[in-house]
């Protein structure tokens, strides 16, 4: 019986790719780079960036370090620790002025409670950084309960990130579904671990996956 859904942050509820953009799109002038290549800079950057963040979060550097790698790897530039986190504070500035909750967002976590429902969320990230940017974005004050991967054994898609999860909420993996943009790790991984799941794709980027929904006002809430 369906108790809890559970909800991915970025691109999921915030926007976070647009956010990115916007702010090294803000940032590149900053560091003396033109705007001829915009978009080989913005690919580059996010490319990095996820590289980085996979390294987070298999443990092999922490939050702060891997965004040490995306300043030096994008600028190809030796900084020390302190050069790269004040480049990187430019940067930071910026995209944090940039989240916003997408539209369908609170409308969706408003409907999921008044079903008397448990709204959740797991979120591949540092802590302290996604509970500041679901309090920016006022997110916050519509979930129940928050977990974020440094509080788990592992990220999304280990198995243990669920399991760690469903214990946390005090249900078993099928009374949850998860809802999320990444196929891995919204999708197939609570799927293999045993949680329903339904894929948010706003794009129209997986026609292949049969369970898909294109906005969170489509989150089913039977089962």
């Amino acid at each position: 019986m369906l108790k809890v859904v559970l909800f991915d942050l970025d691109d999921t509820l915030v926007d976070q790719e647009g956010a990115s953009r916007t702010a090294l799109l803000d940032w590149l002038p900053e560091l003396g780079l033109g705007l001829d290549d915009v978009e080989e800079l913005v690919a580059a950057w996010l490319a990095i960036a996820e590289e980085a963040y996979a390294r987070y979060q298999r443990r092999e550097i922490t939050f702060q370090d891997q965004r040490r790698v995306r300043v030096r790897e994008f600028l190809g530039a030796d900084a020390t620790d302190a050069e790269a986190d004040e480049l990187f504070s430019g940067y930071l500035s910026r995209y944090e002025r940039a989240w916003i909750a997408f539209d369908d967002a609170v409308p969706a976590l408003r409907r999921v409670r008044d079903a008397g429902l448990v709204v959740a969320l797991l979120t591949n990230g540092d802590s302290a950084h996604q509970r500041h940017k679901l309090d920016r974005t006022g997110l916050a004050e519509h979930l129940d309960v928050v977990v974020a991967s440094d509080d788990l054994p592992a990220g999304k898609p280990d198995p243990r990130a669920y399991a760690a999860t469903c214990e946390i909420l005090g249900v078993v993996p099928g009374d949850v579904l998860m809802v999320g943009n990444d196929v891995e790790k919204d999708f197939q991984g609570p799927l293999d671990a045993g949680l329903g799941a339904v894929l948010l794709d706003r794009h129209d980027r997986h026609p292949d996956v049969a369970d898909r929904i294109r906005t969170l006002a489509d989150v089913p809430l039977a089962g």
